[in-house]
Protein backbone atom coordinates (compact mmCIF):
# COMPACT_ATOMS: atom_id res chain seq x y z
CA UNK A 1 0.00 0.00 0.00
CA UNK A 2 2.81 2.35 0.90
CA UNK A 3 4.55 1.53 -2.36
CA UNK A 4 1.40 2.35 -4.37
CA UNK A 5 0.94 5.67 -2.52
CA UNK A 6 4.58 6.67 -3.14
CA UNK A 7 4.27 5.89 -6.85
CA UNK A 8 1.13 8.02 -7.15
CA UNK A 9 2.84 10.99 -5.41
CA UNK A 10 5.88 10.82 -7.73
CA UNK A 11 3.67 10.72 -10.82
CA UNK A 12 1.92 13.89 -9.66
CA UNK A 13 5.19 15.73 -9.05
CA UNK A 14 6.52 14.89 -12.54
CA UNK A 15 3.28 16.00 -14.20
CA UNK A 16 3.45 19.36 -12.37
CA UNK A 17 7.07 19.85 -13.45
CA UNK A 18 6.23 19.21 -17.10
CA UNK A 19 3.37 21.74 -16.97
CA UNK A 20 5.69 24.41 -15.43
CA UNK A 21 8.45 23.94 -18.03
CA UNK A 22 6.14 23.90 -21.02
CA UNK A 23 4.78 27.46 -20.82
CA UNK A 24 5.89 28.27 -24.39
CA UNK A 25 3.73 25.55 -25.83
CA UNK A 26 6.81 23.95 -27.52
CA UNK A 27 10.34 23.11 -26.39
CA UNK A 28 13.12 25.54 -27.27
CA UNK A 29 16.28 23.92 -28.61
CA UNK A 30 19.82 25.25 -28.09
CA UNK A 31 20.63 28.23 -30.34
CA UNK A 32 17.00 28.81 -31.31
CA UNK A 33 15.71 32.36 -30.83
CA UNK A 34 12.80 32.79 -28.46
CA UNK A 35 11.66 35.92 -30.33
CA UNK A 36 8.40 35.66 -32.22
CA UNK A 37 8.78 35.51 -36.02
CA UNK A 38 6.38 38.42 -36.49
CA UNK A 39 8.53 40.64 -34.24
CA UNK A 40 11.74 39.77 -36.12
CA UNK A 41 10.07 40.56 -39.45
CA UNK A 42 8.82 43.89 -38.15
CA UNK A 43 12.36 44.90 -37.07
CA UNK A 44 13.84 44.09 -40.48
CA UNK A 45 11.22 46.08 -42.33
CA UNK A 46 11.85 49.28 -40.34
CA UNK A 47 15.67 49.31 -40.72
CA UNK A 48 17.01 51.78 -43.33
CA UNK A 49 19.42 50.62 -46.08
CA UNK A 50 23.04 51.66 -45.57
CA UNK A 51 24.06 54.70 -47.62
CA UNK A 52 27.01 54.38 -49.99
CA UNK A 53 30.15 56.04 -48.67
CA UNK A 54 32.81 57.72 -50.82
CA UNK A 55 36.12 59.10 -49.49
CA UNK A 56 37.82 61.93 -51.42
CA UNK A 57 41.40 62.81 -50.46
CA UNK A 58 42.82 65.99 -52.02
CA UNK A 59 46.40 67.28 -51.95
CA UNK A 60 45.27 69.92 -49.44
CA UNK A 61 42.16 71.87 -48.47
CA UNK A 62 43.78 75.23 -47.81
CA UNK A 63 43.80 76.74 -51.31
CA UNK A 64 40.72 78.17 -53.02
CA UNK A 65 41.08 75.60 -55.82
CA UNK A 66 40.60 72.63 -53.47
CA UNK A 67 37.82 74.35 -51.52
CA UNK A 68 35.93 74.87 -54.78
CA UNK A 69 36.43 71.23 -55.70
CA UNK A 70 35.08 70.22 -52.29
CA UNK A 71 31.93 72.25 -53.00
CA UNK A 72 31.41 70.12 -56.10
CA UNK A 73 31.84 66.93 -54.07
CA UNK A 74 29.34 68.14 -51.46
CA UNK A 75 26.79 69.00 -54.15
CA UNK A 76 27.07 65.52 -55.67
CA UNK A 77 26.71 63.92 -52.22
CA UNK A 78 23.43 65.80 -51.76
CA UNK A 79 22.12 65.01 -55.24
CA UNK A 80 22.84 61.27 -54.97
CA UNK A 81 21.95 60.91 -51.29
CA UNK A 82 25.26 59.37 -50.28
CA UNK A 83 27.90 59.95 -47.61
CA UNK A 84 31.01 61.73 -48.87
CA UNK A 85 34.04 62.50 -46.70
CA UNK A 86 36.45 65.08 -48.17
CA UNK A 87 39.90 65.38 -46.60
CA UNK A 88 43.29 66.89 -47.38
CA UNK A 89 46.59 67.44 -45.57
CA UNK A 90 47.74 70.81 -44.25
CA UNK A 91 49.92 71.40 -47.31
CA UNK A 92 50.56 69.73 -50.66
CA UNK A 93 54.05 68.78 -49.44
CA UNK A 94 52.61 66.68 -46.56
CA UNK A 95 52.91 63.33 -48.33
CA UNK A 96 52.91 61.15 -45.20
CA UNK A 97 49.82 62.91 -43.83
CA UNK A 98 47.91 62.23 -47.04
CA UNK A 99 48.91 58.55 -47.01
CA UNK A 100 47.66 58.27 -43.41
CA UNK A 101 44.32 59.79 -44.42
CA UNK A 102 43.97 57.31 -47.28
CA UNK A 103 44.79 54.34 -45.05
CA UNK A 104 42.37 55.48 -42.34
CA UNK A 105 39.48 55.86 -44.79
CA UNK A 106 40.15 52.48 -46.37
CA UNK A 107 40.32 50.82 -42.96
CA UNK A 108 36.80 51.98 -41.99
CA UNK A 109 35.36 50.30 -45.08
CA UNK A 110 34.40 53.00 -47.61
CA UNK A 111 32.67 51.87 -50.81
CA UNK A 112 34.89 53.93 -53.14
CA UNK A 113 37.82 56.34 -52.92
CA UNK A 114 39.05 59.23 -55.08
CA UNK A 115 42.55 60.66 -54.60
CA UNK A 116 44.49 63.66 -55.91
CA UNK A 117 48.03 62.45 -55.14
CA UNK A 118 50.66 64.58 -53.41
CA UNK A 119 53.24 62.01 -54.50
CA UNK A 120 52.47 59.25 -56.98
CA UNK A 121 54.44 56.33 -55.55
CA UNK A 122 53.26 56.93 -51.98
CA UNK A 123 49.62 56.91 -53.06
CA UNK A 124 50.09 53.81 -55.22
CA UNK A 125 51.55 51.95 -52.24
CA UNK A 126 48.56 52.80 -50.06
CA UNK A 127 45.93 51.95 -52.69
CA UNK A 128 47.39 48.84 -54.36
CA UNK A 129 46.09 46.31 -51.76
CA UNK A 130 42.52 47.45 -52.53
CA UNK A 131 42.59 47.00 -56.31
CA UNK A 132 39.55 45.04 -57.39
CA UNK A 133 37.91 45.40 -53.99
CA UNK A 134 36.41 48.86 -54.50
CA UNK A 135 36.42 51.63 -57.15
CA UNK A 136 39.64 53.71 -57.07
CA UNK A 137 39.58 57.03 -58.93
CA UNK A 138 42.40 59.47 -59.63
CA UNK A 139 41.11 63.04 -59.61
CA UNK A 140 42.87 66.23 -60.77
CA UNK A 141 46.22 64.43 -61.12
CA UNK A 142 46.64 60.97 -62.61
CA UNK A 143 48.78 58.23 -61.06
CA UNK A 144 50.09 55.11 -62.74
CA UNK A 145 48.16 52.44 -60.84
CA UNK A 146 47.25 49.72 -63.30
CA UNK A 147 43.70 48.53 -62.70
CA UNK A 148 42.35 51.70 -61.10
CA UNK A 149 38.81 52.56 -62.14
CA UNK A 150 39.25 55.97 -63.78
CA UNK A 151 41.06 59.29 -64.02
CA UNK A 152 38.94 62.46 -63.90
CA UNK A 153 40.73 65.74 -64.50
CA UNK A 154 42.39 68.13 -66.87
CA UNK A 155 45.33 67.11 -69.02
CA UNK A 156 47.89 69.39 -67.40
CA UNK A 157 50.37 69.45 -70.28
CA UNK A 158 47.96 70.60 -73.03
CA UNK A 159 46.30 72.99 -70.58
CA UNK A 160 49.60 74.63 -69.61
CA UNK A 161 50.59 74.82 -73.27
CA UNK A 162 47.76 77.35 -73.69
CA UNK A 163 49.56 79.57 -71.17
CA UNK A 164 52.92 79.08 -72.87
CA UNK A 165 51.49 80.01 -76.26
CA UNK A 166 49.86 83.12 -74.79
CA UNK A 167 53.12 84.25 -73.17
CA UNK A 168 55.10 83.59 -76.37
CA UNK A 169 52.71 85.74 -78.37
CA UNK A 170 52.91 88.51 -75.76
CA UNK A 171 56.73 88.68 -75.60
CA UNK A 172 57.45 87.76 -79.24
CA UNK A 173 60.07 85.53 -80.85
CA UNK A 174 63.40 85.61 -79.08
CA UNK A 175 61.80 86.46 -75.74
CA UNK A 176 62.99 84.90 -72.48
CA UNK A 177 60.88 83.28 -69.78
CA UNK A 178 61.38 81.69 -66.37
CA UNK A 179 59.13 78.96 -64.98
CA UNK A 180 58.08 78.44 -61.37
CA UNK A 181 57.10 74.87 -60.53
CA UNK A 182 55.52 73.63 -57.34
CA UNK A 183 57.03 70.60 -55.62
CA UNK A 184 60.00 69.17 -57.49
CA UNK A 185 59.27 65.65 -58.72
CA UNK A 186 55.49 65.99 -58.30
CA UNK A 187 53.47 64.89 -61.33
CA UNK A 188 51.23 67.92 -61.81
CA UNK A 189 54.16 70.30 -61.56
CA UNK A 190 56.17 68.34 -64.13
CA UNK A 191 53.24 68.17 -66.56
CA UNK A 192 52.48 71.89 -66.36
CA UNK A 193 56.13 72.87 -66.74
CA UNK A 194 56.29 70.65 -69.82
CA UNK A 195 53.24 72.36 -71.30
CA UNK A 196 54.57 75.86 -70.58
CA UNK A 197 57.87 74.91 -72.22
CA UNK A 198 56.19 73.49 -75.32
CA UNK A 199 54.08 76.60 -75.81
CA UNK A 200 57.09 78.89 -75.45
CA UNK A 201 59.74 77.00 -77.39
CA UNK A 202 57.46 76.04 -80.29
CA UNK A 203 56.90 79.77 -80.79
CA UNK A 204 60.55 80.83 -80.73
CA UNK A 205 61.02 81.74 -77.05
CA UNK A 206 63.66 80.56 -74.58
CA UNK A 207 63.20 79.18 -71.06
CA UNK A 208 66.08 80.64 -69.06
CA UNK A 209 65.51 78.55 -65.93
CA UNK A 210 63.00 76.59 -63.87
CA UNK A 211 62.73 77.00 -60.10
CA UNK A 212 60.36 75.55 -57.51
CA UNK A 213 58.25 77.63 -55.11
CA UNK A 214 56.73 74.76 -53.08
CA UNK A 215 53.22 75.78 -54.20
CA UNK A 216 53.13 78.86 -51.95
CA UNK A 217 53.25 82.61 -52.53
CA UNK A 218 56.11 82.99 -50.03
CA UNK A 219 58.11 80.28 -51.76
CA UNK A 220 57.59 81.98 -55.12
CA UNK A 221 58.67 85.37 -53.76
CA UNK A 222 61.99 83.89 -52.62
CA UNK A 223 62.82 82.15 -55.91
CA UNK A 224 61.62 85.11 -58.00
CA UNK A 225 63.92 87.45 -56.09
CA UNK A 226 66.85 85.14 -56.88
CA UNK A 227 65.92 84.94 -60.57
CA UNK A 228 65.63 88.73 -60.93
CA UNK A 229 69.10 89.07 -59.44
CA UNK A 230 70.52 86.32 -61.66
CA UNK A 231 68.99 87.61 -64.92
CA UNK A 232 68.80 91.42 -64.57
CA UNK A 233 66.77 92.93 -67.41
CA UNK A 234 66.57 89.61 -69.30
CA UNK A 235 63.27 88.15 -68.07
CA UNK A 236 60.31 88.96 -70.32
CA UNK A 237 57.77 86.48 -68.91
CA UNK A 238 57.10 84.42 -65.78
CA UNK A 239 54.83 81.38 -65.81
CA UNK A 240 53.86 79.68 -62.54
CA UNK A 241 52.10 76.38 -62.00
CA UNK A 242 49.46 77.85 -59.69
CA UNK A 243 47.87 81.20 -58.94
CA UNK A 244 49.23 81.47 -55.39
CA UNK A 245 52.74 81.44 -56.81
CA UNK A 246 52.10 83.88 -59.66
CA UNK A 247 50.86 86.34 -57.01
CA UNK A 248 54.12 85.80 -55.12
CA UNK A 249 56.07 86.47 -58.32
CA UNK A 250 54.07 89.66 -58.86
CA UNK A 251 54.93 90.81 -55.35
CA UNK A 252 58.66 90.15 -55.86
CA UNK A 253 58.63 92.06 -59.15
CA UNK A 254 56.82 94.99 -57.51
CA UNK A 255 59.31 94.98 -54.63
CA UNK A 256 62.16 95.19 -57.16
CA UNK A 257 60.51 98.15 -58.90
CA UNK A 258 60.34 96.31 -62.23
CA UNK A 259 57.53 96.48 -64.80
CA UNK A 260 56.76 95.09 -68.24
CA UNK A 261 57.05 91.37 -67.41
CA UNK A 262 54.24 89.14 -68.70
CA UNK A 263 52.75 87.02 -65.90
CA UNK A 264 50.79 83.80 -66.44
CA UNK A 265 49.31 81.66 -63.67
CA UNK A 266 47.26 78.50 -63.48
CA UNK A 267 43.95 77.67 -61.70
CA UNK A 268 41.66 80.66 -62.24
CA UNK A 269 41.46 81.71 -58.57
CA UNK A 270 39.21 84.71 -57.93
CA UNK A 271 42.04 86.89 -56.56
CA UNK A 272 43.99 86.44 -59.79
CA UNK A 273 40.91 87.15 -61.88
CA UNK A 274 40.71 90.56 -60.20
CA UNK A 275 44.43 91.12 -60.85
CA UNK A 276 43.89 90.26 -64.53
CA UNK A 277 40.99 92.70 -64.63
CA UNK A 278 43.21 95.43 -63.15
CA UNK A 279 46.05 94.64 -65.58
CA UNK A 280 48.61 93.45 -63.00
CA UNK A 281 48.58 89.81 -64.16
CA UNK A 282 48.14 88.90 -67.82
CA UNK A 283 46.51 85.47 -67.87
CA UNK A 284 45.70 82.28 -66.00
CA UNK A 285 44.84 78.81 -67.23
CA UNK A 286 41.58 77.87 -65.56
CA UNK A 287 40.57 74.35 -64.69
CA UNK A 288 37.03 73.63 -63.56
CA UNK A 289 37.48 72.35 -60.00
CA UNK A 290 33.77 72.42 -59.09
CA UNK A 291 32.92 70.22 -62.08
CA UNK A 292 35.86 67.95 -61.32
CA UNK A 293 34.76 67.44 -57.71
CA UNK A 294 31.15 66.79 -58.68
CA UNK A 295 32.12 64.38 -61.43
CA UNK A 296 34.52 62.31 -59.30
CA UNK A 297 31.79 61.65 -56.72
CA UNK A 298 29.09 61.00 -59.33
CA UNK A 299 31.31 58.57 -61.22
CA UNK A 300 32.41 56.82 -58.01
CA UNK A 301 28.76 56.27 -57.13
CA UNK A 302 28.03 54.83 -60.57
CA UNK A 303 30.96 52.44 -60.16
CA UNK A 304 29.67 51.37 -56.73
CA UNK A 305 26.36 50.50 -58.41
CA UNK A 306 28.23 48.27 -60.85
CA UNK A 307 28.00 50.60 -63.85
CA UNK A 308 30.87 50.73 -66.33
CA UNK A 309 32.49 54.19 -66.42
CA UNK A 310 35.00 55.71 -68.82
CA UNK A 311 38.60 55.20 -67.75
CA UNK A 312 39.75 58.68 -68.89
CA UNK A 313 37.42 61.61 -68.39
CA UNK A 314 38.80 64.99 -69.42
CA UNK A 315 37.54 68.19 -67.81
CA UNK A 316 38.75 70.87 -70.28
CA UNK A 317 40.76 73.95 -69.30
CA UNK A 318 40.22 77.54 -70.43
CA UNK A 319 42.58 80.51 -70.86
CA UNK A 320 41.43 83.64 -69.01
CA UNK A 321 42.81 87.00 -70.16
CA UNK A 322 41.86 90.66 -70.01
CA UNK A 323 39.52 90.04 -72.96
CA UNK A 324 37.25 87.51 -71.24
CA UNK A 325 37.88 87.92 -67.51
CA UNK A 326 34.70 89.92 -66.85
CA UNK A 327 32.48 86.96 -67.76
CA UNK A 328 34.38 84.76 -65.30
CA UNK A 329 34.14 87.36 -62.56
CA UNK A 330 30.36 87.43 -63.03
Amino acid sequence: MKKKLFALLMAGVMAFALIGCGNSGAPTTAGESSAKPAEASSTQNTSEPKKATVAVIFKALTAEYWKTMKEGCDAAAKDFGINVTVLGPNAESEIAQQVTMIEEQLSVGVDAIAVAPCEENAVIGALSPYLGKLPIIAVDTDFNLEGKTAFIGTGNTPAAKLGGEFAAKAIGKGGNAVLIGGQQGEGTSAARLEGFTQGLEENGCTVLETQYGKNTADGAIAVMEDLLTKYPGKINAVLAMNDDMIQGCLQAIKNAGISGITLVGFNGDSAVLHLIDSGEIDATVAQQPYSMGYQCVAQAYKAIQGEKIEEYQDVPALLITKENVVSFLK
